[in-house]
């Protein structure tokens, strides 16, 4: 007999439970039993009035922010829609049937202003790894650093040659994005102007948008030229948690810095340090290998950057003996090469902005020196330029040849594959928030999500199907 659907939905009173109505295996079960925001009201009390109407609770919007970026909402329109819709967001929410879902807008004035002042996105990122410690997840003994370029949401037609082709004054009414970023110029003039006249200011971009000026102009992702950042993964090697996230301008020179700001940021908050560093050649240059080293104490698994060798008919570096105690190198020949081949008045240490030392060798002995042609053919006598962290570089190469550094390079694909999933499932391979700070708190929240879900996974639905297959 076929059956025939009941009259309509005139009925008053329901008997409806959202958790009934949320599946036991359901994502947002997972990551809800580990988010706790139970501080989060008492750490943005000080940003908040004593009288007033009250306002949208805080937890409900980061809530509603960690399900728009655990599953790819990039739109706050959007996200709205869905959590007036879907059940599971509802009950993730603490939001009941008759309960309004906050307007759009609403994110934006609070990213903007209250969150961003408080750096409350900071705080739910670092109250998620607090967790994932305490869960044993964190290991503390090998981390991995890696960058990875995020479009801008910028118009690669709206840009200017340079930063003196702009004529900023002209605008009438800046936006956001353009007010932070000429006022971090001005910090960074006034910070110049407190520092050693030997310190090098940093070269300016060669193309600006004047949409989001902070950004940068590059071709690092492949294929045509675009504005970006990047956002730098700090991870722990144990479970691929992430430790710390930076946001800078989609420059090599930035994000090799940011790594320095993560480690001892960590460690300053979490007292962790790890014993090993694992990255790309990026993070193997001389100065960076010399910080890890000599003032950090961790081991780089690191390949070290070195430069175009010669030619193949001339001796490399590397057929040079470094004699310490004399400070010099011996060619084949048996020659020495010297940074300096007289006695000044006044000692001179040699050293150039590029944190290097130049050894040549005498003239007169190549002039007579049979292997002339195989050693320096085209100059009249050969130069090697030492880096003052050789000693560091060196303890790297001996690293690299250890079947501990090869582990850490399969280890390292971790951090590889935190951005494959952070572009490609969490679908934020192009920005929607403008400036350094939009930057900062998208890569905030993603890898707080990131986070969240990793330790869901494993934790529970690894537990789960554990259980599965010993019933």
């Amino acid at each position: 007999m076929m059956g025939q659907q009941g009259g309509g939905q005139d009925s008053l009173f329901y008997a409806f439970n959202l958790d009934d109505h949320v599946p036991r295996d359901h994502p947002l079960r997972g990551i809800d039993h580990f988010f706790d925001a139970g501080d989060l009201r008492q750490h943005l009390a000080p940003f908040y009035s004593h009288t007033g109407r009250p306002s949208i609770d805080p937890e409900l919007i980061v809530r509603m922010l960690l399900v728009g970026y655990c599953f790819g909402i990039r739109s706050e329109r959007r996200l709205c829609e869905e959590v007036h819709l879907n059940l599971a967001y509802r009950w993730f929410c603490h939001l009941g049937l008759d309960d309004a879902v906050p307007n759009h807008s609403t994110f934006s004035k609070n990213r903007h202003g209250r969150f961003r002042d408080s750096d409350t996105l900071r705080h739910v990122f670092e109250s998620v790894l607090r967790r994932c410690m305490s869960e044993g997840l964190v290991g503390g003994e090998g981390f991995a650093v890696d960058a990875s370029v995020v479009k801008a949401d910028a118009n690669r037609a709206r840009g200017a040659a340079g930063i003196e082709g702009v004529d900023w004054s002209a605008l009438d009414r800046p936006s956001r994005a353009v007010r932070e970023y000429l006022k971090a110029l001005d910090e960074s003039a006034v910070a110049n102007d407190s520092t050693s006249p030997e310190t090098e200011p940093e070269t300016p971009p060669k193309k600006i948008s004047l949409t989001d000026p902070a950004a940068r102009y590059t071709a690092a992702p492949g294929g045509p030229a675009c504005y970006a950042y990047s956002t730098n993964y700090l991870i722990d090697l144990q479970a691929g948690i992430i430790v710390d996230v930076e946001a800078t301008p989609a420059h090599r020179s930035q994000e090799v810095e940011s790594t320095k700001t993560m480690i001892d940021r960590v460690e300053e908050r979490f007292h962790l340090r790890p014993e090993r560093l694992v990255g790309d050649t990026a993070y193997g240059t001389g100065k960076m290998l010399g910080w890890m080293v000599e003032e950090k104490g961790i081991e780089p698994h690191v390949p070290v950057w070195q430069r175009a060798a010669h030619a193949d008919n001339v001796f490399p570096n590397s057929d040079f003996d470094w004699i310490e105690q004399a400070n010099e190198y011996r060619c084949p020949g048996g020659h020495a090469l010297r940074s300096n081949w007289r006695a000044f008045k006044n000692a001179r240490t040699h050293v150039t902005k590029e944190d290097t030392v130049i050894y040549r060798s005498s003239q007169h002995d190549c002039a007579e020196c049979s292997m002339k042609n195989q050693c320096c053919p085209d100059t009249p006598r050969r130069k090697i330029t030492r880096s003052v962290h050789e000693a560091a570089r060196d303890h790297a190469r001996a690293i690299a040849t250890t079947p501990q550094y090869k582990r850490s390079r399969r280890e390292r694909k971790k951090v590889e594959m935190l951005f494959a999933h952070l572009k490609r499932i969490l679908r934020l391979d192009r920005l929607r928030l403008r400036g350094l700070s939009g930057a900062h708190d998208e890569f905030l929240l993603a890898a707080t999500a990131q986070n969240l879900r990793r330790m869901a996974k494993r934790l529970m639905w690894g537990s789960k199907k554990a259980e599965v297959a010993t019933a």
